[in-house]
């Protein structure tokens, strides 16, 4: 079985729970502090895709400030939204968690349970 990646930001109280909740039922996820270490353009794309979402757009926090900073809206193209990620990772949702093919977005916490 594969490790489980959490994309973490040990600030955030739902990427906290999320932790937690790995740790508690025996596995110690490999944390990406995403905020210090960015994803690229690329990782952000498969990311979009493990999600299984429609748009890249679905991954952004949109009421971030770096949100109008980056001049995004509703109908930004994914590249213009994988762009704004990679220049202001505050952006991304998180925390994210990925097994494999799969990824999830922990929101609330429990939804990390679903890789195990």
């Amino acid at each position: 079985m594969s490790k489980i990646t959490l994309y973490h930001n040990p600030r955030c109280s739902k990427s906290r729970q999320a932790l937690a909740l790995l740790q508690d039922n025996g596995i110690e996820p490999t944390l990406i502090l995403y905020l210090e270490s960015p994803p690229d353009a690329a990782t952000l794309t498969g990311l979009v895709k493990r999600l299984g979402l429609d748009r890249a757009h679905q991954l952004v926090r949109q009421t971030e400030p770096e949100y109008a900073e980056a001049g995004l809206t509703p109908q930004s193209s994914d590249t213009e939204v994988i762009r704004a990620m990679v220049r202001f990772p505050k952006l991304i949702e998180r925390p994210l968690a990925v097994r494999g093919a799969r990824a999830v977005i922990g929101r609330p916490p429990e939804n990390v349970l679903q890789l195990l």
